[in-house]
């Protein structure tokens, strides 16, 4: 089943307001209210990212941060790359 991208970026950007308002409006440290908001964008943008490739065959420059990554290297050389960007 392909969606249609604008959809689902669509959706993404509905995603991230959701996000900042809940951020925004946050209820103390652990409220659920952002949390489940954090997971909605996540969704959000791999279903964006699965039909913007489906359709176009193209991806986002765009990764999704993995809170169980065991391999910390591939943190720190991710904050490397995003050094030399903001160098450029």
């Amino acid at each position: 089943m392909n969606i249609d991208p604008r959809i689902a970026l669509n959706a993404l950007t509905n995603a991230l307001e959701e996000h900042l308002s809940a951020s925004v409006n946050r209820r103390g440290e652990d409220d659920p209210a952002v949390e489940t908001a954090f997971y909605n964008v996540a969704d959000a943008f791999a279903a964006y990212e699965d039909a913007l490739f489906a359709v176009t065959g193209e991806v986002t420059p765009l990764d999704l941060y993995d809170e169980d990554a065991e391999d910390a290297d591939e943190l720190v050389e991710d904050d490397d790359l995003e050094d030399e960007l903001v160098e450029d």
